[in-house]
């Protein structure tokens, strides 16, 4: 029996779009621009108007998307070394998100952490959310978050700062051919 959860049921949403905001997150923090950066927050807040109700929607799947296939990566990377992926990513994340608390509101955390959960079991994140009713303001930061300490989790055991953005590149570029 198929789960309502299943990722092939899910929304893709603008993959190439959410991929450029956390590339874009991950290359200010390894400039050296931390904090709020009032041109990038102009920018990114320009472009999330310019996207519109569906636009923003498809951003949100394609962040849940982006989630899933980091996620499904370590779970496969974790298993090579006979480790689960919800003991060594979870528990991780969940603390770094703990000292964040100017940008997670500490009740967001658990949405989080379950979102992640169901990605490393194989479930759509979207979908999986969508059980709960619509996303709230207070969860776009921390969703934006955890896309980010997924992808600085993956570029860190890779020794790689780029290895997450291209591995999303690739599988986008081989889902076009």
């Amino acid at each position: 029996m198929s789960s309502p959860c299943d990722p092939q049921r899910a929304p893709a949403g603008d993959v190439g779009a959410a991929l450029m905001m956390i590339d874009s997150r991950i290359r200010a923090i390894h400039d050296g621009r931390t904090g709020t950066d009032p041109e990038q927050r102009e920018l990114t807040d320009r472009f999330a108007a310019s996207l519109g109700p569906t636009g923003a929607q498809d951003l949100l799947d394609g962040t849940c998307t982006i989630i899933y296939m980091f996620m499904q990566w370590l779970r496969m990377a974790y298993e090579d070394h006979d480790r689960d992926v919800i003991e060594y990513v979870v528990p991780h994340l969940v603390a770094s998100m703990r000292m964040m608390p100017r940008s997670i509101r500490p009740e967001a955390i658990p949405m989080m952490a379950g979102l992640l959960v169901a990605a490393g079991t194989g479930l759509s994140p979207s979908l999986w959310r969508g059980q709960y009713g619509e996303w709230t303001r207070d969860e776009m930061n921390p969703l934006e978050a955890t896309a980010f300490l997924l992808a600085e989790h993956i570029n860190r055991l890779t020794d790689d700062q780029d290895f997450a953005t291209r591995l999303i590149t690739e599988a986008l570029t081989g889902a076009g051919q």
